[in-house]
């Protein structure tokens, strides 16, 4: 049941990504900053009864951040010349590169 919940807490935010996206263009960009997948993770996590592991979980999205802009700004720059679908491919493989630059460089330093 538990899943199912977080399902539909996800479908229910794409569903307004979608609907937004008919009547404008900047709702759709602010709606993925609403904590929905945060707050799922979150209570995923925070169902285990650690303190630890939760405040973890939040240090690491905060982590993401960066990425996130990174997808973003090359997103943006390619879609100035790209189909929408390759500024979109393109900005996925920054935000990789950028969430492993993130996440493993401080193992190597």
């Amino acid at each position: 049941m538990d899943v199912l919940l977080k399902g539909v807490a996800g479908g229910l935010m794409t569903m307004a990504i979608v609907l937004a996206s008919r009547r404008g263009n900047v709702l759709p960009g602010i709606l993925p900053l609403a904590p929905t997948f945060a707050i799922i993770a979150l209570l995923a996590v925070g169902a285990k009864g650690e303190a630890g592991a939760f405040r973890e979980t939040c240090l690491a999205g905060v982590r993401t951040i960066p990425a996130y802009l990174v997808f973003l700004a090359v997103a943006w720059w390619l879609g100035g010349f790209c189909d929408h679908r390759v500024a979109l491919l393109g900005g996925l493989c920054a935000w990789l590169l950028a969430a492993l630059a993130i996440f493993l460089a401080p193992r190597w330093l």
